[in-house]
């Protein structure tokens, strides 16, 4: 294929029509006339002219979509009862789209109506579920893992879903309808040089826009209490996620009622952000001043614990200093914005000084607004208008919510449209520099700046996290105590640990900081001239001039007003196919105004900022040349951009939870009561003795410190670590550490299929056209010279040229990747239309735009050559080439699933009409008679085996001149069309998709296809690759009655291999069999039925649905097709919601939401997108899966190994310590040492490198710590080393060689005495039992590989044990000496080997045999209680899948 460039001949187009013709036509030669729609992904044609909606940030709403009119769920209508009871007599003004809907509590002075609000429009909506963000940036900490053990119990854990609440996440809202107010659908002409000017010559979009107005958002109050979490910002910290709330929050969190709000205004509002699908809630507090000196004094008193309490327990600083207050009445006061999972932060009202008109940033009425862009003055007041003083803001998360006085209610910035954007006209001015001022203030700088925070700030904060503050209490102990050598290295490790987070964090930091800048210069119309401005300095509503942008990137969200753009938005999507962008008719200006994302046609016309630059071009002159430059209208800047909402999603990811983290902490608590009980028994003992009291208190807290060891935080992220470094090598990267451990439970494993389960592009295998002879097809044609020649006007080679939006960019034709190949099977060459002239086109006010005559110009192979000898013969009247003109174009529209083009051939005087989509809707669209014998058993046998297959079809029309073409409509140029032929693609599996999905398999875990391909090409593609057994039966729903926005639609279960077998409908068994298939009954097993349900079955289900049969649904379907960006995000949470810890692999724009709402979510593509997955694979197959599984099982192992083992240590420590305390010795500082630094952190570091095992075992490893085997070896370990050493205690007093201690236990000062004969022999035992413990933790397979494949493991153990056979056998005097040893005879020194050699096998032989059995016995003693909680836990999957074998 060759795109040919440079100048040519223009040829006549437009023979027929005049040139006042073509001047007077009204036409859409810039844009297709469409039915109203949007494009949405996954149809079976998705032409370049389809829009791409980064899903990554916004959520799709489905009430746009047509499916408003859901049902409330009654524990919504109770909900809403109990908070219009609790907050009195409420007056709530719903704004008119339902995007906020805004509360206002009636004020006492007996006046019912509403300042500035309509009542008409109050609309009730059910609350949408909320998707959690997390708090707090990522940072690479030694410490990181440990950040969430402190999670909640009692009312704030999480539990399971109510799945009577089946309020979908993309549908629950109900948003009302409203038209668009449509001005002028055309520009004024520039007839005076001073102004811009652009014309649209767009037909008349007949359809209204769904929508609403701004600043809409789910607003409740007075519902739930602000519970204390992480990352408060209290007056004397900074904020800091101490107790990260690692539980995965469920669809709608129950929260305890909160007493009754204040009488008077609101004080607490709850708003519901679509574009992150969360909901935060605002409590006002006013800080009370004499408790706020109060509590300074007692932070001063208490040397700051007292501050500290209040940073970690946020709830103890507002209970003790804050009230309740106003929004309105804050002066000194905060408000609390809590998170869907309980998480609250304070932020300080800031003030604005803002003297302009409150319409300029909250809605208003249509009488309220002014009709003009600028605020007004004081001196231009009138009675409508309200002028602010200033603007009370909080800023969250880089978004910004102001005040609105009138209300008393926060709206969000972002949501403000200019009221005055009516259409075109209405905004070509551009700003004036008074309105430019205003919005600056009001929107802030246009730049995506992280935040960065001073080197000492970061400290503060590292420093007062409570295991940094444990460690410091540790040192200040221990030095008190004279153990300053021990007390030096741990304030060194500390250090060294401290600064290289800080390090770290900085790094990050600077890296997302380099990633999300970006500033360049633009020029912008200002007060009627053109100014050049950093576009830091853009506001909503300057226009630009993007003919001028001389860098490679977008700097803002840009409504494209003239011109074309041809833009690459992987940064923002995935996917690297250029988009095309069109400029924006009138309409859609208002439509913009209305709506609070770009959807459906307007996502045509919208840039998004960090999108990049492919082609911009300028509007046509009436001579064919470019005329005005490309121009665009801003209408979002900075963090309010869909850049900026990405960065969000990276700086607050969703939290995951993870029992493991949970459990920890709490089994810390119960070493610290069994600590607790062991001092007790100490301090009888050290009383008797007559030991001074700080002596004793010093004991206590030193005993605290041998139970939680400093070093704990550090060893349980070694395994995490280990494994993040070996999946690197890999070329998988990972930016969430915390989810390596959760690879480890994953049951379910989501694949995208396109680009994921195969191979990204799409060959031709052949077309198959119609037999000549025959009312047949003919056969399978893989050579474009093998068509045969047809001497109808209407030819499929023609219509394979023509029927595509390919563009030429430096001589290269970009498009769709299917565009492109069905291009290249013709062999032809391609030109753009510009060369080919113009015509003007007249809108209806007035206004005139060139217009290119011919869109597209194709040839035959060959044809070119003769271009001049051909012109250059004289009288010639038939050319000897051919040559094929596209004069317009209907773009693809995904509700119609089809595109078509209208063709003129040169010198011809009628044109054709070629039309491209879905083999199923040429039926409504052809003539019957027109299609073969065979075409239903063609297109079945096809699209069974796994290939897209796209029809033709095509018409001519004769003496179809180019005014009438322009003036047809979509709906008369695609009817009555004669069917051409089926053009079949395939999509080959990629190498390692069919041993990966068996790999899986094998190892009992669930694979799902999430696609948005048709269910008969999917699940030919699970079949090849063996997802769904060959054996299956495979059953697909249809509506018998109703469609998918019927509620009261009945659905019917059969199967795809023989409709006339069934499933019952409601519990989705199979019924008894036809009798004419072989199967019984009684042979259909659970295993051998898989479900495929398409997106439309699901999003009724969702709905209308009854519970059990989706949950049975949920379970039993393995292939989710004609799904939605949306719906694939559902799909994943509605997994979760039964309790299935979920991994989706995908690869593009339609996987990202899902990417990021699963508990492990792997991106395929290497654009820069994939940074909003946990992991991104650059080996582009799935295999990527396995290994993300090995590695998450071994590091689970890992953290359980080196958790077991450092509560271990500290337990053989504590024991050693408390035997000793009994007579007023201890350790000494060298043993504590050389137990800490040179047993302990060795074996920790090297356990955690052992490899995963080869394969994957069936069972998943378990991820609590109260699990029946965890309690039974962990205890059991613990009384086995707990006898060994009470039988040392013991048994050396019993010796000949024995004496007796010093009558005096005091050296010098406090210090106990450690130099005696039980010290020694307690401390010689323990040594090899330090070492013992790391052999029995170290689990192998079926997680790992074998300790002894570990050489850092071996050769630390060996070493050590070595070394500590010498210092037992024949120590060195110097050893000896500093690890203060008494002389022992060889004898005793023997006995204490046999000990420790007998502990050696007691141990090995209690954890390979006797755990089992104990664990056994535990669980029949458990039984009942982890029946009785299994369900609430999220183990729900188990029930339904033990229903449907029964």
């Amino acid at each position: 294929m060759v795109a040919l460039a440079g100048p040519s001949k223009p040829h006549d187009y437009t023979e027929g029509a005049s040139a006042i013709d073509i001047k007077a036509a009204v036409a859409n030669a810039r844009r297709h006339s469409s039915y109203s729609g949007d494009s949405g992904q996954g149809a079976m044609f998705d032409g370049p002219g389809q829009e791409s909606i980064p899903t990554s940030i916004s959520r799709m709403s489905y009430a746009e979509h047509g499916l408003a009119g859901r049902r409330r769920s009654r524990e919504w209508s109770r909900g809403r009862m109990k908070s219009e009871e609790s907050v009195g007599r409420a007056s709530r003004r719903m704004s008119t789209d339902g995007e906020v809907s805004q509360a206002t509590e009636e004020m006492r002075s007996g006046s019912e109506e509403e300042a500035g609000g309509d009542d008409e429009d109050t609309n009730h909506r059910g609350r949408r579920r909320r998707r959690s963000i997390s708090p707090t940036l990522n940072r690479s900490s030694v410490f990181e893992n440990i950040a969430n053990l402190f999670s909640r119990t009692g009312a704030g854990e999480s539990r399971a879903p109510e799945f009577s609440r089946r309020s979908s996440a993309s549908s629950t809202r109900k948003s009302r309808r409203r038209s668009s107010d449509a001005g002028s659908e055309f520009a004024l002409a520039d007839e005076v040089n001073e102004r811009w000017g652009y014309s649209s010559g767009e037909e008349d979009n007949e359809t209204e826009s769904d929508g609403s107005h701004p600043f809409h958002s789910e607003i409740d109050y007075g519902l739930y209490p602000p519970s204390p979490s992480a990352g408060s910002h209290l007056p004397l910290f900074a904020a800091d996620a101490i107790f990260g709330d690692e539980v995965r929050i469920d669809i709608d969190i129950p929260r305890e009622p909160l007493n009754p709000p204040p009488p008077g205004p609101p004080s607490r509002q709850t708003i519901y952000v679509p574009e992150e699908d969360n909901t935060f809630r605002f409590v006002g507090y006013e800080v009370i001043i004499w408790r706020q000196w109060l509590w300074r004094v007692c932070c001063a008193a208490t040397l700051g614990l007292v501050g500290l309490l209040g940073h970690w327990f946020p709830r103890v600083w507002l209970r003790c200093v804050v009230e309740e207050k106003a929004f309105r009445d804050i002066r000194h006061g905060y408000v609390v914005v809590e998170s869907a999972h309980r998480d609250i932060t304070l932020f300080p009202v800031k003030r604005l000084a803002y003297p302009y008109a409150r319409s300029t940033v909250f809605p208003v009425s249509p009488a309220e607004a002014d009709g003009r862009p600028q605020p007004l003055s004081r001196g231009d007041t009138g009675e409508r208008q309200e002028i602010l003083d200033d603007l009370h803001i909080v800023d969250y998360r880089y978004s910004r919510f102001a005040l609105d006085i009138q209300t008393g209610l926060f709206g969000m910035i972002r949501d403000w449209r200019d009221p005055t954007w009516t259409g075109l006209q209405s905004i070509q001015n551009g700003l004036s520099q008074f309105v430019r001022h205003q919005r600056l203030i009001l929107f802030g700088p246009n730049i995506v700046d992280i935040e960065g925070k001073s080197t000492i700030s970061l400290l503060v904060d590292e420093i007062i996290h409570p295991f940094y503050v444990f460690q410091v209490a540790s040192i200040i102990l221990w030095s008190l105590d004279d153990y300053y050598y021990y007390a030096f290295c741990i304030a060194l490790i500390s250090a060294l640990s401290v600064v290289t987070t800080l390090i770290d964090t900085k790094k990050t930091i600077k890296r997302m900081r380099e990633m999300s800048r970006f500033s360049c210069d633009v020029m912008v119309y200002t007060d009627g001239g053109w100014v050049e401005r950093d576009s830091t300095e853009l506001v909503p509503g300057d226009i630009v001039n993007l003919s001028e942008l001389r860098v490679s990137l977008f700097p803002a969200d840009i409504l494209l007003l003239s011109g074309d753009a041809i833009v690459n938005e992987s940064m923002l999507t995935g996917e690297s196919v250029p988009v095309s962008k069109n400029p924006a008719k009138d309409d859609d200006i208002a439509r913009w105004r209305d709506l609070k994302d770009a959807q459906g046609e307007l996502a045509k016309s919208f840039i998004h900022a960090g999108t990049r630059v492919v082609r911009i071009r300028g509007a046509l002159a009436s001579d064919g040349t470019t005329g005005q430059p490309a121009l665009g209208l801003v209408v979002r800047t900075g963090f309010n951009t869909t850049k900026g909402a990405l960065v969000r999603s990276m700086l607050f990811p969703k939290p995951i939870g993870f029992k493991f983290y949970r459990d920890s902490i709490r089994f810390i608590g119960v070493l610290a009561c069994i600590a607790t009980l062991g001092f007790c028994a100490s301090a009888v003992q050290f009383i008797r003795l007559g030991i001074k009291w700080p002596v004793i208190l010093v004991r206590a807290l030193d005993l605290i410190t041998i139970v939680v060891p400093p070093a704990l935080p550090a060893t349980l992220s070694i395994g995490t670590n280990f494994a993040i470094g070996r999946l690197r090598k890999l070329g998988i990267f990972c930016i969430s550490p915390t989810r390596v451990n959760v690879g480890g439970k994953v049951n379910v494993c989501c694949f995208d299929k396109t680009g994921t389960l195969t191979e990204d592009g799409l060959d031709i295998l052949g077309v198959r056209s119609l037999d000549r002879n025959v009312h047949r097809f003919g056969e399978l044609i893989d050579n474009v010279h093998d068509l045969p020649s047809i001497h109808d006007r209407t030819s499929f080679l023609h219509a394979l040229a023509t029927c595509h939006s390919l563009k030429i960019v430096d001589g290269e034709i970009i498009g769709d990747p299917l565009d492109v190949k069905m291009f290249e099977f013709t062999k032809w060459t391609l030109e753009e239309g510009l060369i080919a002239g113009t015509g003007i086109i007249k809108g209806r006010s007035g206004s005139e735009r060139p217009a290119a005559l011919v869109q597209t110009v194709v040839r035959p192979p060959g044809s070119a050559q003769f271009r001049l000898e051909d012109a250059l013969r004289t009288g010639a009247k038939h050319a000897h080439f051919l040559e094929l003109g596209v004069i317009r174009t209907f773009e693809f529209v995904s509700s119609l699933r089809r595109m078509s083009v209208v063709v003129k051939r040169l010198r011809s005087t009628g044109m054709e009409i070629y039309v491209k989509g879905a083999p199923e809707v040429m039926l409504e669209i052809c003539e019957k008679d027109s299609f073969p014998q065979d075409y239903d058993d063609l297109l079945s046998y096809y699209t069974r085996r796994g290939y897209r297959v796209i029809a033709m079809a095509g018409k001519s029309i004769e003496s179809l001149s180019w005014l009438k073409a322009q003036k047809m409509k979509r709906e008369q140029a695609e009817s009555n069309l004669r069917f051409l032929g089926l053009i079949i693609f395939e999509n080959k599996l990629k190498p390692g998709t069919t041993p990966a999905i068996q790999t899986l398999r094998a190892a009992h875990l669930a694979c799902r296809m999430i696609t948005g391909d048709n269910p008969l090409t999917a699940v030919s593609v699970a079949r090849e690759c063996s997802l769904v057994s060959q054996a299956a039966h495979v059953f697909a729903p249809a509506f018998v009655h109703g469609n998918a926005n019927t509620p009261m639609s009945k659905l019917e279960w059969s199967s795809m291999d023989d409709p006339s077998w069934k499933l019952d409908d409601y519990s989705l068994k199979p019924l008894p069999p036809p009798p004419h298939l072989t199967v019984a009954e009684h042979e259909v097993e659970y295993q051998d039925c898989a479900l495929v349900v398409t997106g439309d079955v699901f999003r009724w289900m969702i709905n209308h649905g009854p519970l059990e049969t989706v949950q049975r649904m949920l379970v039993k379907t393995q292939i989710f097709a004609r799904m939605s960006p949306d719906e694939k995000n559902e799909v994943v949470e509605r997994l979760q919601a039964l309790g299935y810890t979920v991994l989706m692999c995908g690869d593009g724009a339609n996987d990202c939401a899902a990417l990021k709402a699963a508990d492990v979510g792997i991106s395929l593509s290497e654009a820069e997108a994939s940074v909003a997955a946990p992991f991104t694979s650059r080996t582009p197959d799935i295999s990527c899966v396995i290994e993300v599984i090995k590695e998450g099982r071994a590091a689970l192992v890992t953290s359980f190994s080196c958790f077991k083992y450092m509560a271990l240590y500290s337990m053989i420590q504590f024991t050693t310590v408390t035997l000793l305390y009994s007579f007023a010795s201890s350790l000494g500082d060298f043993q504590f040492l050389y137990i800490d630094l040179f047993i302990i952190i060795p074996i920790a570091v090297s356990m955690g490198r052992t490899l995963p095992y080869p394969r994957i075992y069936p069972k998943r490893p378990t991820a609590s710590l109260v699990s029946k085997k965890v309690l039974a070896s962990l205890f059991g370990q613990i009384i086995i080393t707990s006898g060994v050493q009470i039988w040392t205690f013991f048994w050396v007093k019993r010796q000949d060689w024995y004496h007796t201690p010093d009558a005096d236990p005091y050296g010098n000062g406090a210090h106990l005495k450690a130099t005696n004969f039980e010290n020694s022999t307690l401390f010689l035992v323990s040594c090899f039992q330090y070492i013992l413990v790391a052999a029995v933790f170290s689990i192998g397979p079926p997680y790992r590989k074998s300790m002894w494949t570990n050489g850092w493991l071996m050769a630390s153990v060996t070493g050590l044990s070595l070394l500590n056979l010498l210092v037992l056998l024949q120590p060195p005097k110097p050893i000896r000496l500093i690890l203060e040893l008494m002389p022992l005879p060889i004898s005793g020194r023997a006995w204490l080997g046999v000990f420790a050699l007998t502990n050696i096998f007691v141990s090995l032989a209690f954890e390979q045999w006797a755990t089992q059995f104990i664990s056994q016995v535990i669980g029949v003693l458990m039984n009942l209680h982890l029946e009785k909680k299994r369900y609430r836990e999220g183990r729900a999957y188990k029930a339904v899948e033990g229903g449907m074998q029964r």
